[in-house]
């Protein structure tokens, strides 16, 4: 065995030694011959993609399951890949292609595409590479592309069945426009933000009535154009006398009719509203019921066209505010109020929306849905944490039809074509060259493209090979967890749930793990514009990808998001160094030809009660880190494992070892204390390894046998019961030090003064207990003496303290100044006082309650108690120094 670490652990060496090794000996494959199968797949990151920190969270998670579920003998699969994110990588080619002074326009459409696929290739790749140097144990071997051949035969082949089922339909509705990228986007891509505008008062002048006139409400003048008809609700007694009414259409010439529908509120404004049917989804539903043809006014672009009059070509927000000054010179503006409104933006680019008349491809979602929900009602498939589902079903309720084909040239076109002799629309999963019906060769494939969320919906079962009954598919569908964020339940696992269940009959995964947003400390959002985005690589590099990943872990709470401080990423990397430096320790006292050995069966009876208290320690460990892994509860698994190995392992067992493995108890107890630590330290490394991959694995191979950690099976407990006398008795040791080390704090003890301590306690084991660890005890709590005593008449002035089986009494007198320490504890008593009060008012303050996020409310709360805290045991102190 090589006995010896380097002195120092150094990332930067490690984890590309491993990152190679792990790949060469293809360490990510599942076992094909495991009994249980185990998988997930990756919500696909945009190929145009860099790691953020979101991913960085996301991707640990994934990561520590299929580490964990690998380690116990499943056959455990990880998908990874990447989405071909449609109008995301349109815009990233066009900017490309924008610096050597070309346009998208000057290609044909498959030059462009081919310009597209040339930069996939030779860019595409970088968030792959930057997901191996987080440690991501993926298949590459898998990788899949969602506009690969055998994916992309998928979506069409899901798109021609539910298009022969009437799911699929093409149709003229009122859909979300983005004149920025001139591409409808779906409802879900609508951003809505509270904006300031005005509502304008207009007069729309009453025919053959000299004089007289209506007023109508609009946020949006500039579409008067396309007014058809003016409403009022049957009921309002204001316009009764009107029916069969014409209204002159301001500035346009046309007569338009004043009608009577229940749609209308007759509280508001005026009472009247006016249609609008191809620019206002509302008004084309009440056009649809009135038989009313809308008409188009805007392009493309957002200019007025030419039904718009002298105003076309106008920019959208230039015309409003031309139409509002011509109005003006003719009287027929009543008034103009400020007026704060909804108004839909694109959540990709913040262009405002503008709500168009178009011809697009819909799927009908009602009965889909249906068969989400009730996946998800039967329990198939469970949200963790349960909250979610209650949004899954409200959305699920309230669904509507899907607006899935796009304005653009990269993505999956969309296998529809049409027939330019007869106008048959022939929809086929392979390429149409003549039309089925007519026999013509003029046919045309549509020009749109889906929607990128159609293929991502496919991504659970596509990857693995459907259509094709494939034994990926067999052995791996459905998977066992999705790891997602909150933001995209509605956009992805919704939409994936309703396509397994319709083409598999399985919902394609059993648990949904939800985890919120990283945020900064603040609990604001990450943002260019506010200047405090954080890239993972550059905390990567500064503190390891072992401290940021436990970092990402360890400060995930159930349900909430996650608030990055810096600060405390420099608390893991200290952490990784003392597992480092513990290792070292133990590794360099090991001889040349030191074996690992199988501890309970070869010394079992050998074991002194420290050891049997570290291992009672590691099974208390582990059962607490399994519980918090069947419920998911990431933090606290890290809780326990950061725990066990700083506090019992490092800071109580090693210390307590020393003697024995200097050889100063005998040979039998230095062999004994040496397989101990090393048994402790492999099988804790196995916990660790999850959370921490390279440093575990690096530490690991010193002790294997040319086999890897990541493949070792999954720590066992051992053979220790919890009232043995041996760990009943360290328990002991533990506690009266411990106490011990607070009581000289709390009191201002120096720690070159070395006290006398009495335990006050009638318990056998108690005696016991100080008799077996006499010298461990003076030596931890720095001490001259410690007695036990069934009965002890002490001073005022002793310190006293409890423990389990009795009290701890530290006699005071001779040890401090008494007016010194009073005056100190005074001063910290004042100040504690001052942090509190400020504090207290900073949470009394309503607006502040009202503006932060509420993990920041909680940790303000959380400081405020710990001051509370404090102050109490410093008044305590000061009566007891009277």
């Amino acid at each position: 065995m090589k006995k010896q670490i380097s002195d120092r652990y150094e990332p930067t060496s490690v984890e590309p030694k491993w990152i190679s090794l792990w790949e060469t000996q293809k360490s990510f494959q599942p076992d094909l011959n495991g009994k249980e199968s185990y998988s997930i797949v990756i919500p696909p990151p945009n190929v145009t993609g860099s790691l953020h920190i979101g991913h960085a969270l996301n991707h640990t998670i994934q990561d520590i399951l299929i580490r964990i579920e690998r380690k116990k003998g499943k056959s455990a699969l990880w998908v990874p890949g990447t989405d071909h994110a449609g109008i995301a990588t349109q815009m990233v080619v066009e900017r490309e292609l924008l610096k050597e002074g070309k346009k998208r326009t000057d290609f044909t459409r498959e030059g462009f595409e081919a310009k597209v696929w040339e930069w996939k290739e030779h860019s595409g790749g970088m968030i792959q590479n930057q997901q191996r140097l987080l440690g991501e144990s993926v298949d590459w071997s898998r990788s899949r592309f969602t506009m690969d051949e055998g994916l992309s035969k998928a979506v069409f082949k899901v798109f021609k069945t539910l298009y022969d089922e009437g799911l699929i339909y093409r149709g003229e509705r009122i859909i979300n426009w983005c004149p920025k990228t001139l591409t409808a986007i779906s409802d879900l891509e609508v951003e809505y933000r509270e904006v300031k505008g005005k509502l304008y008062h207009l007069r729309y002048p009453i025919v053959g009535q000299k004089g007289k006139y209506v007023v109508v409400a609009t946020t949006r003048p500039e579409t008067m154009f396309g007014d058809v008809a003016v409403a009022a609700h049957p009921d309002d007694e204001r316009y009764k006398s009107l029916q069969g009414a014409e209204l002159e259409l301001p500035l346009t010439g046309r007569k338009i009719p004043l009608l009577f529908d229940s749609f209308v509120d007759k509280e508001f404004g005026s009472g009247l509203v006016k249609i609008t049917p191809a620019h206002d989804p509302n008004d084309f539903e009440a056009g649809q019921r009135l038989g009313l043809k809308p008409l188009l006014v805007m392009n493309p672009n957002a200019t007025l066209n030419e039904n718009a009059g002298k105003y076309a070509g106008t920019e959208r927000f230039v015309a409003r505010k031309k139409v509002i000054e011509d109005l003006q010179a003719l009287d027929l503006v009543e008034k103009i109020e400020e007026h704060t409104h909804s108004v839909g933006h694109n959540s990709r680019g913040g262009e405002i929306i503008e709500p168009y008349l178009s011809t697009q491809w819909f799927c009908k979602m009602r009965s889909l849905a249906d068969l989400a929900v009730e996946a998800v009602q039967s329990g198939e498939t469970e949200f963790v944490p349960k909250l979610w589902e209650k949004t899954f079903f409200e959305w699920m309720n309230n669904i509507r039809d899907w607006c899935i084909s796009r304005q653009l040239w990269w993505g999956h076109r969309i296998p529809a074509y049409h027939c330019k002799s007869c106008k048959h629309i022939e929809v086929s999963e392979t390429a149409v060259t003549s039309c089925p019906k007519c026999g013509s060769k003029e046919v045309e494939q549509d020009t749109d493209v889906l929607d990128t969320w159609f293929s991502s919906q496919l991504w659970p079962f596509s990857t693995l090979g459907w259509p094709e009954n494939t034994p990926d598919l067999q052995k791996f569908y459905p998977t066992s967890v999705l790891v997602t964020g909150f933001d995209i339940i509605f956009f992805w696992v919704a939409r994936m749930i309703m396509m397994g269940k319709k083409f598999t009959g399985k919902a394609p995964f059993s648990k949904v793990i939800i985890h919120g947003l990283v945020r900064d400390k603040e609990g604001k959002k990450f943002s260019k514009s506010v200047g405090n985005v954080v890239d993972p690589l550059d905390m990567m590099s500064k503190y390891g990808t072992d401290s940021f990943r436990f970092f990402l872990a360890a400060t995930l709470p159930e349900a909430r998001d996650v608030l990055f401080d810096e600060s405390r990423l420099d608390g893991y990397r200290s952490f990784c160094n003392k597992i480092w430096n513990s290792s070292r320790f133990i590794l360099m006292n090991l001889e040349e030809n030191w074996k690992l050995e199988d501890l309970e069966s070869k010394y079992g009876s050998k074991l002194e009660p420290m050891d049997k208290w570290i291992l009672h320690k590691f099974n208390e460990t582990l059962a607490a880190y399994e519980k918090a892994y069947s419920k998911f509860l990431f933090f606290e698994m890290a809780s326990q494992i950061y725990d066990f190995v700083w506090g019992d392992f490092c800071d109580w067992y090693i210390e307590l070892v020393k003697p024995r493995i200097y050889g100063k108890l005998g040979e039998e107890s230095q062999t004994v204390a040496k397989q101990v630590l090393a048994s402790i330290l492999v099988k804790a490394l196995g916990l660790l390894h999850p959370f921490m991959p390279f440093l575990t694995e690096e530490i690991y191979e010193v002790f294997s046998e040319g086999d890897f950690l990541i493949q070792s099976p999954f720590p066992t407990s051992y053979s220790v019961a919890e009232e043995d006398e041996g760990v009943l008795k360290t328990n002991i040791l533990q506690e009266a030090v411990t106490q011990i080390r607070v009581q000289r704090a709390e009191n201002g003890v120096p720690l070159d003064k070395k006290c006398k301590v009495v335990l006050k306690s009638s318990h056998p084991l108690v005696k016991s207990a100080v008799q077996d660890f006499e010298f461990s005890i003076l030596q931890l709590a720095r001490l001259e003496s410690i007695e036990v005593a069934a009965e002890y008449a002490g001073e005022k002035t002793d310190s006293v303290g409890a423990f389990r089986f009795g009290e701890v009494i530290l006699p005071l007198a001779g040890m401090i100044d008494f007016e010194k320490e009073k005056a100190r504890i005074t001063k910290e008593l004042e100040k504690v006082r001052q942090e509190e009060e400020k504090l207290a008012s900073k949470l009394g303050n309503e607006n502040f309650l009202a503006k932060a996020n509420p993990d920041v409310v909680e940790k303000e709360k959380e400081k405020l108690k710990l001051l509370q805290e404090k102050k109490d045991v410093l008044q305590k102190g000061l009566e007891k120094l009277g």
